[in-house]
């Protein structure tokens, strides 16, 4: 076993905090079905009343007199497993872990199909520093549908897999809560840092395995981009080229990398190469094609350009970058039908590309769809307004955010 270490994630945030009665209340349907079939009449009635009343207590916030109940009902029904299973979720509210697990493990041991109990007491003994634990959370966490204990189970088996050194099977369950829940706030903060965390060590790995390889230039160079320093990305390309001719990816990258860092016709041509050389070696030559169709747009050529996009939407339909610059350029060739087509293909594919939305209005707008040309503006506005926000954040990180297809359209493209 990895020696273990203190975690980075949060343990001690419930994201069913307050969510005690519900969860207890639960457990007292389904033992009401169980008690009735089970028991006889009479004692079945006095169970009943007891339930009826620690359920009372719970809601007036009373759960010592809730649990005086429960108690009650396990003199009449000593293997009564929801009674015990309610005063483990009672215990475990309490923070009583050590009373909590006596209680769920009784609940269990009478009846193994208990998910949410076995759940619980799995994060009991991780609360306890007991080694079960693990197998608890790992078993609970595939089969529970409550929303809020499953977060707050796979956020404690996350945990547990980075205190041991896991960052594999860390990820792996910060992803599957992404899953659940992607515009919660603290999963996604979570997942950052364990993705962030398993890059830097992935890279750390790299540089000991292979600090003068190609894919180390390569990284050196992606890493120089997101700083906003695209001269020496540029260079650190070119490193990675010298050591591997054919190395998948870079090819297209540095093409891309040249445009961005020069307007000059000498560098113009240069990605020219580059791009035809990543197409030659059929790497992304959808990509590649739209960069060549870039270059043509730079020097007017909208014929070219034109030819391009074709090549690259018939290699992919789906490249986002052909589905654009083809409706950008009947646009223009007045043909706002046909670009309607492309721009909601593109829209379907990615719906938050602010300048697919603001091209839709824009051709809606030419063929008198107002209503539907205001409701694509609106959305443009919205996208633009959160995405530059976005922008903002990642400046203030000294960190140069992705924009590609997001940028406002030229005025004399708009027309």
């Amino acid at each position: 076993m990895k020696e273990s270490r203190p975690s980075k994630l949060h343990e001690s945030a419930f994201f069913f905090g307050g969510r005690l009665l519900i969860l207890v209340l639960t457990l007292l349907a389904s033992g009401l079905t169980v008690m009735t079939a089970q028991t006889g009449t009479s004692r079945a009635a006095e169970i009943h009343d007891h339930l009826r009343k620690a359920a009372e207590y719970l809601k007036t916030k009373d759960p010592n007199s809730a649990m005086k109940e429960f108690n009650a009902v396990l003199a009449l029904d000593p293997k009564n497993a929801e009674a015990y299973a309610n005063l483990g979720v009672i215990a475990f509210f309490q923070r009583d872990y050590r009373n909590a697990s006596q209680y769920l493990r009784k609940a269990l041991a009478i009846d193994p199909s208990l998910v949410k109990t076995q759940a619980l007491l799995g994060i009991c003994q991780k609360r306890l520093g007991d080694p079960s634990a693990r197998v608890l959370l790992e078993k609970s966490f595939s089969k529970l549908k409550d929303k809020p204990l499953r977060l707050q189970v796979g956020l404690e088996l996350a945990a547990l897999y980075d205190q041991q050194g896991e960052p594999g099977a860390t990820a792996s369950v910060m992803r599957a809560l992404v899953d659940l829940d992607p515009d919660n706030v603290d999963v996604l903060f979570m997942a950052q840092r364990v993705y962030s965390e398993l890059a830097d060590d992935t890279l750390n790995k790299l540089a000991v395995l292979a600090p003068g390889s190609a894919r180390m230039q390569q990284v050196i160079a992606e890493r120089l981009i997101n700083g906003g320093d695209l001269r020496h990305a540029v260079e650190h390309y070119k490193k990675a080229l010298q050591i591997d001719p054919h190395l998948p990816g870079v090819h297209f990258e540095l093409g891309e990398a040249i445009l961005q860092s020069s307007s000059d016709p000498a560098a113009r041509v240069e990605a020219e190469k580059e791009f035809e050389a990543a197409e030659a070696m059929d790497d992304d030559a959808a990509k590649a094609e739209c960069g060549l169709a870039t270059i043509a747009l730079s020097q007017s050529d909208l014929d070219h350009a034109f030819t391009h996009y074709q090549r690259a939407y018939k290699l992919n339909p789906n490249e986002i970058e052909a589905q654009l610059g083809l409706a950008r350029l009947l646009m223009m060739q007045q043909k706002p039908q046909e670009a309607v087509a492309y721009l909601r293909a593109a829209i379907q594919a990615d719906p938050l590309n602010s300048e697919a939305h603001y091209r839709l209005a824009s051709a809606y707008r030419r063929l008198q769809m107002d209503d539907r040309a205001q409701k694509e503006m609106h959305l443009f506005q919205e996208i633009k307004k959160t995405k530059d926000q976005v922008k903002e954040l990642y400046h203030q990180m000294n960190i140069e955010p992705k924009v590609q297809g997001d940028e406002m359209p030229d005025i004399d493209q708009q027309q």
